[in-house]
């Protein structure tokens, strides 16, 4: 097979099409979305052995094809030990009326959105919300931060939280704020809500005050704020403990 490094391009939000860039995430792609992979690409310094011979074997009983090229790691990855790409369609996501989410009004950077993934994923709450204007989901660097968690994760984006109110407003809705009144271990979510967060640099609008019931997490004077990704993750770690999820 002749191998074109013109046949390969840098990722762009318009694309059909995103990459799994490592061998691990490229497991859990073929796992959790083997209907939308296209290819696998392989690098030649993959060694023959037991991970090499699940790959060929998945991807064998999928009828998933396996190219073995380095042009293509040259142009989506920096990563000296990525050895495996997974190509795969977007796939389309659709949020559960009936189930918790959280809320991401205009995130801007891709390792946060893949790192809230992971934690919601964790935390039983894998179903998201994404306000534009917002980061592209399908970004191999959200995909990478994510570790995997983005092909169990629902999201499904909305032009406003107005628009995404009018679908699924019938919920406790807790936007966290630095001007709230409330503290993180005052509320106990009891029904279906939505765990609501801001732009990394500028949070939330102050109109989310008056939206459901505003809250802050309490930390010491010496930092002004948590980044988003550790402010999700306590707030959803919070909402989990709540609910008893996890206890034996």
């Amino acid at each position: 097979m002749v191998d074109h490094m013109a046949a390969f391009k840098r990722y762009k939000k318009d694309d059909p099409v995103s990459y799994s860039l490592g061998i691990t995430l490229t497991f859990e792609l073929l796992r959790y979305k083997t209907q939308y992979v296209n290819k696998v690409y392989v690098h030649s310094s993959l060694k023959e052995g037991e991970t090499y011979d699940k790959l060929k074997k998945i991807c064998r009983e999928a009828g998933i094809p396996i190219q073995q090229t380095d042009k293509i790691f040259h142009v989506l990855s920096q990563k000296e030990n990525c050895y495996v790409i997974g190509e795969f369609r977007k796939f389309p996501g659709e949020l559960d009326a009936k189930a918790s989410h959280i809320v991401l009004v205009s995130p801007s950077n891709a390792g946060n959105m893949g790192t809230i993934m992971r934690s919601a994923l964790g935390f039983e709450l894998n179903q998201m919300a994404i306000i534009r204007p917002a980061v592209d989901a399908f970004d191999p660097k959200v995909v990478r931060a994510s570790m995997g968690a983005i092909f169990s994760t629902q999201f499904q984006y909305f032009d406003s939280f107005q628009e995404y109110q009018e679908q699924f407003g019938d919920r406790e809705l807790y936007p966290f704020m630095l001007q709230a009144q409330i503290t993180l271990p005052e509320i106990h979510p009891s029904g279906t809500y939505s765990l609501i967060f801001g732009n990394e640099a500028t949070g939330l609008p102050r109109e989310f005050l008056d939206i459901g019931t505003s809250v802050i997490i309490p930390h010491s004077q010496r930092i002004d704020s948590l980044n988003l990704p550790i402010a999700a993750s306590i707030a959803m770690y919070a909402a989990y403990s709540a609910s008893g999820a996890g206890r034996d």
